[in-house]
């Protein structure tokens, strides 16, 4: 069976994730996690990445980018895995590999989406039932993006950037959007997206893509998407499905 086309653009954000092999642990001490992204951090500035949010998982992790060429991000993915599986590997004497098949990504949409998309990626340890608060998990980017905490990994999104004209008023704002959980067929759009390879947006998003790509990327679902409440906010309780885009 032909491997399933990924999607991936230059200056589009793309939400990556990769699962350790039949769901087994992937970092086990709080080092792995530590040289983990260490090499995150050098193959971001390697192939010009742009990271906004990330969490690491016991057994996954998730990654939300923007590169800038289609190639950035499976070469940022290749770097990674090339040094931590052999770390992994000789840490704890086991041999062969370490992943479930090759990473699954999903392009977003900048307008509405990317926000929603770092409170999907930030949440996952509560959801999980890891912790109660995001803050109280060391191993995702919340802690930077809401509180200043230093982390070179990161590089804000435009989205991120427009949430207030201070740092403090950003930090602020973006704390104010976890007050509230993500919508459930948000949750489930985005999973299925993660699962398809489809993009993460509206319909006029996925005609963009479709036209840049010069293929049909199709849909998560058979069938047109449901279009989400129009009563929501843009930040992921609901988002509204048909307004008009002015960027990725």
């Amino acid at each position: 069976m032909p491997r399933k086309p990924r999607f991936l653009l230059p200056n589009v954000s793309t939400h990556v994730v990769q699962r350790g092999k039949d769901r087994q642990a992937i970092f086990y001490s709080d080092n792995d996690y530590r040289v983990y992204l260490g090499w995150i951090s050098e193959a971001a500035k390697r192939w010009n990445c742009a990271v906004h949010a990330y969490v690491l998982m016991t057994n996954h992790v998730h990654l939300l980018m923007t590169p800038q060429d289609k190639d950035g991000i499976s070469r940022l993915m290749q770097y990674v895995g090339r040094r931590y599986v052999p770390y992994f590997n000789h840490e704890y004497q086991r041999t062969g590999t370490l992943w479930e098949g090759r990473f699954k990504s999903s392009l977003v949409q900048s307008q509405f989406y990317v926000l929603a998309c770092h409170r999907y990626i930030e949440l996952n340890p509560v959801r999980a039932g890891m912790v109660q608060v995001q803050d109280d998990y060391p191993w995702s980017s919340y802690r930077s993006n809401a509180f200043g905490e230093t982390n070179p990994i990161l590089a804000p999104h435009a989205e991120y950037t427009a949430l207030g004209r201070s740092q403090t008023e950003r930090r602020n704002t973006y704390q104010a959007l976890f007050s509230s959980r993500l919508d459930q067929n948000l949750l489930s759009q985005m999973r299925e997206c993660l699962q398809t390879g489809t993009p993460l947006g509206n319909d006029r998003f996925r005609v963009q893509i479709e036209q840049v790509l010069g293929r049909t990327v199709g849909f998560s679902r058979r069938g047109r998407p449901k279009k989400p409440a129009d009563d929501g906010d843009k930040y992921g309780q609901n988002i509204p499905g048909q307004r008009p885009l002015t960027r990725f």
